[in-house]
């Protein structure tokens, strides 16, 4: 039994070293291998001094190394924080110097995109950059070496691993908040190997399985694939896809059994020509809503793949599937709780709701994250003690208040209603408004802005901003839009900039009524193609 997350691959490796663990491309690694690559990172990061719980970021695309330096960092005693290869430098650089960031393992490319922003980062001591035959730059006060160095540098280690209990943080994801930066949930190896063994049981994965790794390892979703196929031995199989059918032709190709994607991606993929002997065993859908169009297009392509609906949230990981057998009587619903977990409707004084009667969903158990790093007021405001009394003891844990508005039906079937924050939720990813609105108030011309979640056919929703100028300025939509670009990722840019002709509604306590503006624009993508 592993209580802690590197553990799954230590384990994999005693029992069945030859098992093919990881692919990337003509790369493969047997367990034996991958355990000994994450032996050589936890050995280089205590060689150079990492301490217990410092921070390792790793800012790439998906490869062997990424999964090499994050399940090292873990195995040294470490915290590894993976950063979406999509972020822009000012965004990473955001998100190092928040949580304290120590060692940093990226690509020589990266590198040099990142150097002019790594001195706001005061705590970061060394960068690993993946890369071969690269001239590295030089960083002031910072130590900047190969990752093939980092073979000579576990060599000279002496230093154990820092004691770890499963309690400990393990890792910390970043994810937008309502307003603002985004957060950093902090993640403990017993939340990790928790979810990993509850998704792993109720898709009943084993060694046999092949996972294909789509999504992002930043996002909790995607780094589940790699956690789920460890925990039971199986393979992950790492893929960068530019379009859809790379990700079909990957699946046929490795002969996949497990796929994972976003409601956008499976929009993407549903129409593609799935060969009648496809290997999928099960598709997942998390991140939002699977239309019903999409869902049945997929079933009608791969008759012999199982879909599993899922709801989660990165505070809880995983809170909800619902059954392949629920599909024909309750398409809607977002299931029942996860094996190891709780989930319950309630009023805002705490009590539960009533069958069909509307409340918020809250989590609790073993998969509820430790809070978010470094900000106990919004920790609070989320993560409240809730009351549980078993075998007369008074016990008190803190729940997760997930934010949303859900009902459950007289079976404890789960429906969602609606979001209770502004939250945009695109192809998959969580959008802070605010944070695209301070770029657009960064350009003088602007007096107002507001960036909307607006319904979409394809993304889920789409960013809409609303701008009004300052009187006697021009200023364009392309402008705008044109300005966002150096500054935020392709998920984050507006699909659609209107300039108003008159200053933004305002709401009874004087700030601009974004509900008001939604109602207006709800329906400026209804016919987009």
């Amino acid at each position: 039994m592993s209580d802690l997350i590197h553990e799954f691959v230590y384990r994999s490796a005693r029992r069945t070293p030859a098992a093919e663990a990881l692919v990337h491309g003509t790369r493969r690694l047997d367990y034996a291998a991958l355990a000994r690559l994450v032996s050589q990172a936890a050995g280089a990061l205590l060689a150079s001094g990492l301490e217990r719980a410092e921070r390792v970021a790793v800012y790439m695309e998906k490869n062997v190394e990424n999964v090499a330096a994050m399940f090292g960092a873990a195995a040294a005693g470490g915290v590894f924080v993976p950063v979406n290869p999509l972020l822009k430098p000012e965004q990473v650089a955001y998100i190092l110097a928040d949580c304290n960031v120590r060692v940093l393992v990226t690509t020589a490319d990266r590198l040099k995109l990142l150097q002019a922003v790594l001195p706001e980062c005061r705590d970061l001591r060394l960068v690993i950059a993946v890369g071969a035959n690269v001239e590295l730059p030089a960083l002031h006060g910072v130590e900047v070496l190969s990752w093939d160095a980092t073979v000579a540098l576990a060599e000279q280690n002496t230093r154990a691993p820092h004691r770890a209990i499963d309690g400990d943080m393990a890792a910390i994801l970043y994810t937008s908040g309502s307003t603002g930066r985004p957060k950093g949930v902090v993640l403990s190896h017993r939340n990790m190997v928790a979810g990993a063994n509850s998704v792993a049981s109720y898709l009943e994965n084993t060694p046999e399985d092949r996972i294909l790794a789509v999504l992002p390892l930043s996002f909790d979703y995607g780094l589940s694939q790699l956690t789920t196929a460890f925990s039971v031995g199986a393979t992950a199989v790492l893929i960068n896809h530019l379009l859809p059918r790379d990700v079909l032709n990957a699946v046929v190709a490795e002969r996949i059994t497990g796929l994972a994607a976003v409601p956008p991606l499976w929009i993407q993929l549903a129409p593609l020509n799935w060969p009648a002997d496809c290997t999928l065993r099960y598709l997942t859908n998390s991140g939002g809503a699977m239309q019903r169009p999409t869902l049945d297009a997929l079933r009608r392509a791969l008759p012999h793949a199982r879909p599993f609906l899922m709801y989660g949230l990165t505070e809880a990981f995983r809170s909800t599937y619902l059954p392949p057998e629920e599909l024909e009587r309750r398409p809607d619903s977002m299931g029942k709780a996860i094996p190891n977990a709780e989930v319950m409707v309630l009023r805002p004084d705490g009590s539960e709701c009533a069958a069909g009667e509307p409340g918020e969903l809250v989590h609790r158990g073993a998969l509820v994250s430790l809070g978010y790093w470094n900000d106990a007021a919004k920790t609070a405001e989320r993560f409240k003690p809730i009351a549980a009394r078993q075998y007369g003891l008074p016990l008190t844990e803190l729940a997760v208040w997930s934010g949303d508005t859900v009902r459950k039906d007289e079976e404890g079937f789960l429906y969602f209603i609606s979001r209770n924050d502004e939250m945009i939720k695109t192809s998959g990813y969580r959008v802070s408004p605010t944070e695209v609105e301070e770029v657009i108030y960064a350009r003088e011309q602007v007096a107002e802005a507001a960036a909307l979640g607006v319904s979409h056919p394809t993304l889920g929703q789409a960013i809409v901003v609303i701008a009004y100028p300052h009187e006697g300025t021009a200023l364009t939509a392309s402008d705008l839009l044109a300005a966002c670009k150096p500054h935020l990722p392709a998920y984050m840019l507006p699909q659609k900039v209107i300039i108003a002709d008159a200053s933004l509604p305002r709401n009874p306590n004087g700030k601009i009524d974004r509900k008001l503006l939604s109602t207006q624009y709800a329906d400026v993508f209804a016919e987009a193609p």
